[in-house]
């Protein structure tokens, strides 16, 4: 894979930070793997390096203004016009057309402006979900949408264009508080580490002050839980909690239940109460207790700065052993880039 970055800058995201052993966290998690070279693609010469490397090329993914490669010749329809076997893929904020095709469209923004973050945070205030879900959500779609597309193209020989815009795939992934919104005129409230239509389903504290989550969505969970975990068994048909509905209208009489029986007990000993009891549950840990957790399997990435270690990727494959490939220096491939396409340093 290639990385096509601007002479003279490069990718914005190699300053964000220095976090990662000298290099930016943002930079080396999402460019494990790629070849780097600087191009200016308003020049002609580095105009037609881009052009030689499409020739062979599979895919061709761009995030530019829309519009913004037209002028150039280099837009997904000219490009598939040129090389009939390419699959491009266009990334926008807000698409190719509507009022707000120009707006600028970071990962923040999009929460909001998709709605995301009204239902994020807790009662008191909207919120901003923790990593960068917008950005990711958009690359996981169009990465999916390329790979239908060589499918595709393995089927007919012809390659065809992908394009996918980051408040469209936050807008679905907001289905089911529109649907609510739509078809019920009903609000999705926040409820932080809670659920607006399940109950129990939310973080309790424990002796000692940790968090765990618990989930209860059955009648059998229910009763197993009122006998185990709450010490009341009777509480399994108490008319106010006796199903979902009455526990939703009666929550916060459970939740104080909930609290006192938990805080009874510390946090390990609670989940393996939980856990002898079928409930499900989780703790509710920190960035420093995912770094050690049990189940955290790694790998290394090598960078100019030295080697780090990060989580091993979530896709394992059967036959291949997975290797996650160094992050570029800026342009640090540009002389063998075009060396390999047979054009002058």
């Amino acid at each position: 894979m290639i990385k096509v970055e601007r002479k003279g800058a490069g990718d914005f995201a190699r300053a964000y930070d220095t976090a990662a052993n000298g290099e930016s966290a943002y930079f080396t998690w999402l460019n494990r793997g790629k070849e780097s070279v600087a191009l200016d693609i308003k020049a002609a010469d580095d105009r037609e390096i881009l052009l030689k490397i499409l020739e062979s090329a599979d895919v061709f993914i761009q995030n530019l203004l829309p519009g913004a490669l037209k002028k150039l010749g280099l837009d997904s329809a000219s490009l598939r016009e040129k090389f009939p076997r390419l699959v491009t893929c266009d990334i926008t904020g807000y698409g190719e057309d509507g009022p707000m095709r120009n707006a600028k469209a970071y990962d923040l923004l999009v929460q909001c402006e998709s709605g995301l973050a009204s239902v994020t945070g807790t009662p008191d205030a909207p919120g901003r979900v923790g990593v960068s879900v917008c950005d990711i959500a958009t690359g996981m779609t169009a990465h999916a949408g390329i790979c239908e597309a060589l499918v595709a193209r393995d089927r007919t020989g012809t390659g065809s264009g992908v394009s996918v815009a980051m408040f469209d795939v936050m807008a679905d992934w907001m289905a089911v508080p529109l649907l609510f919104h739509d078809y019920a005129g009903l609000p999705t409230p926040r409820t932080g580490l809670g659920h607006s239509v399940i109950c129990p389903y939310g973080a309790f504290r424990c002796r000692g002050g940790d968090q765990v989550v618990i989930s209860v969505q059955n009648s059998r969970e229910w009763d197993r839980f009122c006998a185990q975990i709450l010490g009341d068994p009777a509480l399994a048909t108490d008319p106010r909690f006796h199903d979902n509905s009455a526990r939703i209208n009666n929550k916060s009489a459970l939740e104080t239940l909930i609290a006192t029986a938990f805080g009874a007990h510390d946090r390990a000993e609670l989940l393996n109460l939980l856990d002898g009891a079928g409930i499900a549950s989780a703790a509710v840990n920190d960035v420093a207790a995912l770094s050690d957790h049990p189940q955290l399997d790694r790998s290394t990435i090598e960078t100019p700065s030295g080697p780090i270690s990060v989580a091993m990727p979530p896709i394992r494959r059967s036959n291949i052993e997975t290797a996650l490939g160094l992050s570029p220096a800026f342009d640090a491939d540009g002389a063998a880039i075009r060396a390999e396409f047979g054009l002058r340093s």
